[in-house]
């Protein structure tokens, strides 16, 4: 499918509020594309279908990951709203006719990350976070300045951010995913 068609269907899977997100995203993720040197159709795609399943039913995403034999952590049974990125991976590959594995691979880690994630990963995952209509997360402002500046330590200070924020939840697992990559981010990053 073309990315026009794509996002007339996207128009019509997402709330207008999810669009507004996704919109944000597609406007940091080129904006982060042209200051690192990514290739801005991957960018644009991978933005646009980050969220495509945001929608479904809990149960929808852990039968669409049965079905296409991806692997639900404990974590992700806990808190199936985690889902959503790998189901939108099988979304934009199944749907959408995505064939680009980068592409397929940012959606997946854009919610969790994963330890050594590509430029498109980082992109998509720093994008999500910290687009313009985000408020509500900690440390916005300044993370935004240093997402223009330096990719890894943008990663690291949101995954960081993200893990202290689950741990004060009271009987939440953290995915260890998004653990590892943490761990990974705060090595590189000599934190």
């Amino acid at each position: 499918m073309k990315y026009k068609e794509i996002k007339a269907e996207i128009k019509t899977l997402i709330k207008p509020s999810r669009y507004e997100h996704t919109k944000g995203v597609i406007k940091t993720a080129r904006h982060l594309a042209e200051i690192y040197g990514a290739d801005e159709k991957q960018v644009k795609l991978a933005a646009l279908l980050h969220d495509c399943a945001k929608y479904m039913s809990d149960d929808e995403k852990i039968h669409l990951c049965g079905k296409y034999g991806v692997k639900v952590s404990e974590a992700e049974m806990k808190n199936p709203g985690l889902l959503h990125a790998k189901c939108g991976a099988i979304v934009a590959r199944h749907k959408f006719k995505v064939k680009d594995v980068k592409v397929l691979h940012a959606i997946a880690v854009h919610t969790t990350g994963v330890p050594g994630m590509n430029l498109l990963d980082q992109i998509i995952f720093v994008s999500d976070y910290i687009e313009p209509g985000r408020c509500e997360a900690p440390h916005l402002d300044r993370l935004r300045e240093i997402a223009v500046k330096d990719l890894d330590q943008a990663t690291y200070l949101i995954l960081r951010d993200t893990v202290n924020y689950l741990n004060t939840l009271a009987g939440h697992v953290t995915d260890p995913t998004t653990a590892n990559a943490y761990k990974y981010y705060k090595n590189i990053c000599g934190q």
